[in-house]
């Protein structure tokens, strides 16, 4: 295989940047990574694994080549995947001055550019002139946390490049990962994003003690409308019950493991955004994409009732109770 030769960077330290590690060292015998945190690099070394999230994975440290320095990271490597909290990609992104010309690059962010409101390769592509046969998204319905436990799961690599594609899916493939390919790279992150916002609504509903039965209909509703809104906003050919799009919204929405059920729960038993924020030791990128896509929506006016239910909630304040009993007269 042609990328066995690539040497590969891994952007983030987080649950699901440290589970890829995991998953690409089935694979690739070396692995550079950016930790931003020396003292996280420090634990590591020492420790072989990392202190603050899935700290049962235990790495072999002569397989990886650690860094706090994130323009040596790029330089030194050839596919670069980005795996930090959406919210923190401008701060990232004002401090690399390294090239990206003939790099390849992989987004594993389930989030937007809350500023500019960019999906993550939209971004990437303006800010540091990446073509569109250099960018891969990565996603699907897969846990951090189940992939620690090695528990099948099953991951997409979206390119308009399928060559590149199949490198990167092979380069994941192991006894427990399955990976596919696809070419619906603006679909798949879109979503990505939006399923975290259903996420948040069916979080909600449990926190206001709505049960199993409404719930049902509330995850029916929101795959037609996820489905309506990427058709808008990218018309093409594409299969909304693939695992990449349902798969990611059922687990997001019904797991244990997920964080944004688990804010929109807090929400709905009555939290405050902040209270909320500070109790949870992860992000909810639901919070931030709610915004993003009710502003980008303005555009394209879809009819979109879940999404503009959760905004209202976070965003304007309205009684969770309240806007859930209008919400309901919605769905069907």
């Amino acid at each position: 295989m042609e990328s066995e030769s690539k040497k590969v960077a891994l952007i983030g330290s987080g649950s699901w940047a440290t589970a890829i590690a995991k998953i690409l060292l089935q694979n690739i015998d070396s692995l550079n990574w950016y930790i931003r945190e020396p003292e996280i690099i420090s634990h590591m070394l020492q420790h072989q694994h990392n202190p603050l999230y899935l700290s049962a994975i235990q790495f072999d440290i002569s397989k990886l080549e650690l860094y706090d320095n994130i323009n040596e990271t790029i330089e030194d490597s050839d596919i670069i995947i980005f795996c930090i909290p959406s919210k923190f990609m401008k701060g990232l992104a004002s401090n690399i001055t390294a090239s990206f010309e003939g790099k390849q690059v992989v987004t594993a962010i389930k989030g937007i550019v809350p500023d500019e409101n960019l999906i993550i390769s939209e971004y990437l592509k303006q800010r540091f002139g990446i073509d569109d046969n250099h960018m891969a998204v990565f996603s699907g319905p897969c846990h951090a946390e189940e992939v620690a436990l090695e528990r099948l799961s099953y991951l997409t690599v979206g390119s308009q490049n399928q060559l590149f594609a199949k490198e990167f899916a092979e380069m994941v493939q192991s006894h427990f990962i399955r990976a596919c390919v696809s070419e619906d790279v603006q679909g798949i992150e879109y979503g990505a994003v939006m399923k975290n916002i259903m996420a948040l609504a069916a979080g909600i509903c449990h926190g206001l003690g709505y049960g199993d039965n409404f719930t049902s209909v509330l995850i029916s509703n929101a795959i037609q409308e996820m489905n309506r809104f990427v058709a808008v906003v990218n018309p093409l050919q594409r299969d909304i019950n693939d695992s990449v799009y349902l798969g990611d919204l059922l687990v997001t929405a019904y797991s244990q493991f997920s964080r944004n059920r688990t804010f929109g729960a807090m929400i709905g038993k009555g939290y405050s955004v902040k209270s909320a924020e500070l109790e949870m030791t992860m992000i909810a990128e639901g919070y931030y994409a709610v915004n993003s896509i009710k502003h980008i929506n303005d555009k394209f006016g879809v009819d979109m009732p879940i999404t503009t239910a959760v905004y209202n909630i976070l965003y304007e304040r309205i009684s969770p109770t309240l806007e859930f009993k209008v919400l309901s007269e919605r769905l069907k």
